[in-house]
């Protein structure tokens, strides 16, 4: 027996660190993201890791696609599988008005409506699945704590908590339904990090606040906040509360 594992934003960033470290644990991962990983591929067997090259943007799609590979699947052969919706992005850092139609709407796809499609077809493929099922939806302070010139990126976080919160309802009512968790991960050294201290402080009165992190050393590696967001997943009482922030744990 063993884990499945499946991601979103597998490519880099957390998201590299935690296919990383699954895979060294021994799940099997399915990993989706825009572009595959060749250090991921270098270090499994094509058994362990499945890579899928996929814009997230468009997701019914791939949300199909999930539900029929997930059936192919020999579900006595696992006892946890997880989906891990990690993959999001931010617009061009402004306010709204100011944001170009398509980058706001690109925000939201990625980041809440290939979530919940995602999420939708997993659960529906595995609804008859023995295993433990978990979904992990990787949130952020910003869907708790709106701050201007971010508009998409926070409503799609804030999206992310509530959906999460109806999903768990739902699963609760069921006698082997799902656990479902919102998590913030904390504040990560990622290239979005970097796309937040290069944004014109004009356009995003913020920018100091996050070069201040990156100068107090406030920043978390990616591999550290995986580290912390796979420990949380593996944790019993997972899915207690449907939105949690990793630093409370």
């Amino acid at each position: 027996m063993t884990t499945l594992t499946l991601m979103t934003g597998s490519s880099r960033g957390m998201g590299e660190a935690m296919a990383r470290q699954c895979l060294q644990a021994g799940h099997q991962v399915l990993g989706i993201a825009r572009s595959s990983n060749s250090a991921l591929a270098a270090m499994a067997n094509p058994q362990q890791l499945t890579q899928w090259e996929a814009d997230l943007a468009d997701s019914a799609d791939l949300a199909l696609r999930l539900g029929h590979w997930l059936a192919e699947q020999d579900a006595q052969r696992f006892d946890t599988v997880q989906l891990i919706n990690n993959a999001g992005v931010i617009a061009t850092l402004a306010p709204l008005s100011q944001v170009p139609l398509d980058e706001t709407v690109r925000a939201l796809r990625v980041g809440l409506e290939a979530a919940m499609l995602l999420t939708s077809s997993f659960l529906a493929a595995t609804a008859e699945w023995p295993a433990t099922r978990k979904v992990l939806n990787i949130s952020s302070g910003l869907g708790r704590r709106a701050m201007a010139g971010s508009a998409s990126y926070c409503a799609a976080k804030a999206g992310m908590d509530h959906f999460s919160r109806a999903v768990a309802l739902e699963e609760a009512a069921k006698p082997r339904g799902a656990r479902i968790v919102s998590l913030a991960p904390g504040v990560i050294a990622t290239d979005m990090q970097v796309q937040l201290r290069s944004a014109d402080p004009i356009q995003f009165p913020d920018r100091r606040a996050f070069e201040q992190l990156l100068a107090q050393g406030q920043l978390t590696s990616p591999d550290h906040a995986a580290s912390k967001v796979l420990a949380y997943l593996a944790r019993a009482d997972f899915g207690s509360q449907a939105v949690g922030d990793v630093r409370d744990a």
